[in-house]
């Protein structure tokens, strides 16, 4: 990871825990349509975020990626920015 402030990659991370559980809750956990309309959310917010601070987040995203142990989490992390619409093709 390159220097930063470690409050960046950690936020990132739980935004990522976040869709993540809100993608693989079941109907009773969670109501289907607030999931999807929270996930537009943060894909909303997110695309509206200056292309600077857009491409720092694609770094993080890939550097939590890289380190990740979880094979699964790191599958997630690497199709998260495509996945939210920040990215227009998956890598």
């Amino acid at each position: 990871m390159t220097d930063r402030d470690p409050l960046v990659p950690a936020l990132a991370g739980l935004l990522v825990d976040v869709v993540w559980w809100l993608e693989s809750c079941g109907d009773e956990e969670v109501d289907p349509d607030s999931a999807v309309k929270m996930m537009e959310s943060v894909g909303g917010v997110l695309l509206r975020l200056p292309s600077d601070q857009r491409q720092q987040l694609l770094r993080v995203l890939a550097d939590l990626a890289e380190a990740e142990q979880d094979s699964a989490r790191r599958e997630f992390l690497e199709s998260f920015p495509f996945s939210i619409g920040i990215e227009d093709e998956e890598s």
